[in-house]
C-alpha cells in the first residue's frame, strides 16, 4: 500500500512498485486524485494488479474510513509518503504539525487494517515521524519494532552519487553506510569506511559531508517553492520497499534504515539493518568512525535525541 498516492513522491512511487516484478498488487490511498492515479497506472502490462481509493464519505452514525481499510488490508507493507514537502526556507522540522497529524492518523488505520505490516516511513520528519508511529502502535497494542522503518536510503543514494562524482567512478560501484538520522546535521556519510574515499583532503570530505547532509535543501531552492525531492526519493523509496519485500522472500538484505536501536543514546537510529521476513531482523553496528565523523556524531545525538522526544510528547500529551 501506497498512503500519499498521488503526491509528488506517492506518483513515481507507486509507477516504479507496478513495475516491479517482487510486486503482485499495489494499493494506491490519497485523499484526492488517486482513482485516476489508479486508472492510468492499470494500463501499463506489468503483473501487479492495481487499486485506488480515497478517504471514504462520512456516513451516520460516524464510522470509520473505508477507503482507507480497502487499501490497507491485506498489505504486508505500507510506504507512507503522505504529508506537505518542504518550501524554500522550511527545514523539515517546519513540517512537524501537519505531517505529524497526518501519519498518526495513517498509523492509527494501519493499527487497525493491517496490524502486521512493515511500515515504511517516509513523510518528513522522519526522525520524529517513526517515534510517533510507534508510539501510535503502542497504543494500539500491536506495536513490533522490527516493522517500523524510516526510510534514510535518499541520503545513502546522495553519498553514492556525490562520492562517485569525486572518485570518478561509477555510483553502482559504491555503497557509502549513512548513519543517525534524516535531517541535517543527522545525517552522518560514513565517507572513511569507502575504499578510496580516505585518500580525499580534509576539505573535500568536508565539503561532501555538508553536501550530503544538506542535499534535500539544494533540491527545494532549484525548485523555487514547487517542491522538494520528489523523483530521487520516489526511487530511493521504491529500492529500499522492494528491498524489504526481497527479504520478505528468503534474501538477504542489508540496508540503511531509521530504527529503534541500542547501539547509541537515541532511542531510535539510522544504521546498516539486516532484514527478513519478519522486518528488521538484525540491527547492524556500523564499525569505527574516524575523527572527523566523531565529532559530527557527537553534536548530532542530542539534536537527534530531542527531535525523538517531540514525537513521542506529540502522541502522549494531553491535547
Amino acid at each position: 500500500a501506497v498512503l500519499g498516492a498521488a503526491g509528488g513522491i506517492g506518483q513515481p512511487l507507486s509507477l516504479l512498485c507496478k513495475l516491479s516484478d517482487h510486486i503482485d498488487e499495489v494499493a494506491c490511498y490519497d485523499v484526492v486524485g488517486t482513482p485516476g492515479v489508479a486508472a492510468d497506472l492499470s494500463h501499463i502490462p506489468s503483473g501487479a494488479k492495481i487499486t485506488g481509493d480515497l478517504p471514504s464519505a462520512g456516513t451516520w452514525p460516524p464510522s470509520h474510513n473505508a477507503g482507507l481499510e480497502r487499501a490497507l488490508t491485506g498489505a504486508s507493507v505500507v510506504v507512507i509518503p503522505a504529508g506537505v514537502p518542504r518550501k524554500p526556507g522550511m527545514t523539515r522540522d517546519d513540517l512537524f504539525n501537519t505531517n505529524a497529524s497526518i501519519v498518526k492518523t495513517l498509523v492509527e488505520g494501519c493499527a487497525k487494517f493491517c496490524p502486521d505490516a512493515v511500515l515504511a516511513i517516509i513523510s518528513n520528519p522522519v526522525n520524529s515521524t517513526v517515534p510517533i508511529a510507534a508510539e501510535v502502535l503502542k497504543k494500539a497494542g500491536v506495536y513490533n519494532k522490527n516493522k517500523v522503518v524510516g526510510v534514510t536510503t535518499l541520503d545513502v543514494c546522495r553519498a553514492n552519487t556525490f562520492l562517485a562524482e569525486k572518485l570518478g567512478k561509477s555510483p553502482k560501484d559504491i555503497n557509502v553506510p549513512v548513519i543517525g538520522g534524516h535531517a541535517g546535521i543527522t545525517i552522518l556519510p560514513l565517507l572513511s569506511q569507502v575504499p578510496g574515499a580516505s585518500a580525499l583532503p580534509a576539505d573535500v570530505t568536508a565539503a561532501l559531508t555538508h553536501r550530503i547532509q544538506f542535499g534535500g535543501d539544494e533540491v527545494v531552492q532549484a525548485k523555487a517553492g514547487s517542491g522538494s525531492a520528489t523523483l530521487s526519493m520516489a526511487y530511493a523509496g521504491f529500492l529500499f520497499t522492494e528491498g524489504l519485500i526481497k527479504a520478505m522472500k528468503g534474501e538477504e538484505v542489508i540496508q540503511c534504515a531509521y530504527v529503534e536501536s541500542t547501539l547509541t543514546p537515541a532511542a531510535y537510529f539510522a544504521s546498516p539493518c539486516k532484514f527478513g521476513p519478519e522486518g528488521v531482523k538484525e540491527v547492524l553496528g556500523f564499525g569505527t568512525l574516524s575523527a572527523y565523523e566523531k565529532q559530527w556524531f557527537d553534536k548530532m545525538v542530542p539534536d537527534l535525541q530531542k527531535q525523538i522526544a517531540k514525537g513521542i510528547d506529540f502522541v502522549n500529551s494531553p491535547a
